[in-house]
């Protein structure tokens, strides 16, 4: 009887942290190292295919916007850059997150669409560039960095190509270069409207980071970093439409 008196506080000491290690569970995985891929639960896996696949149609639907709101030729190449660049983001990275989900025993069509997935993103930040390179007044470095932009986002496909999951610090700097590089040429336009949205766009993307790499640490942590990212890229897209297609549609109907 005496030990059984004396067991029972210890299970009942024990009980909250078993039930709260529990109810975590459900939501998060244990940390995995840094050359292995951290594999979410099942309510991880739902989320993060939903916080990208929600923004599939209004991608779709927005880039054609910026298609038909397109004056000239230099317009409508970009917009269609920049929509392939967008829509490819979201319809790549849905796509990967359920297959992993769901399909997850298609262990080389898994590993392939993972790949793919780091790959555009490089693409899409290359894309969300094209519309201010070619449609602002910007300088002599502006045609340069036309180019270099595409030639730093094959680099990084190659990259992720040989290297992927090997050295993630390495991969994730490669994404800060990729995004604040162009965006000294960017900040020296002459015509300044449209700037502070895209400080802001990339002020969503820097605090994203966070989450990009906190996974088991923080429950849902990819998708957040997947609603991060769609905060970002739905400011620089109300900039580019605000300020590179829409006054130029404005002008025509006056003329008119």
């Amino acid at each position: 009887m005496r030990s059984g008196v004396r067991d029972q506080p210890g299970q009942h000491s024990e009980t909250p942290s078993l039930l709260k290690i529990q109810k975590l569970a459900g939501f998060m995985n244990h940390r995995v190292p840094a050359h292995k891929r951290y594999q979410p639960t099942e309510y991880e896996h739902a989320a993060n295919c939903a916080t990208h696949a929600f923004w599939i149609i209004p991608s779709i639907l927005g880039s054609s916007n910026l298609y038909f709101l397109s004056d000239d030729d230099w317009e409508t190449i970009s917009a269609w850059i920049y929509g392939l660049g967008l829509c490819g983001l979201f319809v790549v990275s849905t796509v990967f997150h359920t297959i992993s989900w769901k399909k997850s025993h298609l262990r080389m069509v898994e590993h392939c669409l993972h790949m793919f997935d780091r790959m555009v993103i490089y693409f899409f930040i290359a894309a969300s560039y094209a519309p201010w390179l070619n449609l602002r007044e910007l300088g002599p470095w502006a045609s340069h960095m036309r180019w270099l932009v595409w030639i730093m986002a094959s680099v990084g496909t190659i990259y992720v190509f040989f290297f992927h999951e090997r050295y993630k610090l390495v991969e994730l700097l490669c994404y800060i270069v990729m995004g604040f590089f162009p965006a000294l040429v960017i900040l020296s336009m002459p015509n300044t409207e449209g700037i502070w949205e895209l400080m802001t766009g990339g002020v969503f993307y820097c605090l994203g980071m966070v989450f990009f790499k906190s996974d088991g640490r923080i429950p849902f942590a990819h998708a957040i970093w997947h609603l991060f990212v769609a905060f970002g890229a739905g400011t620089h897209y109300y900039a580019i439409w605000r300020y590179l297609y829409l006054p130029s549609t404005l002008q025509t109907k006056v003329s008119k």
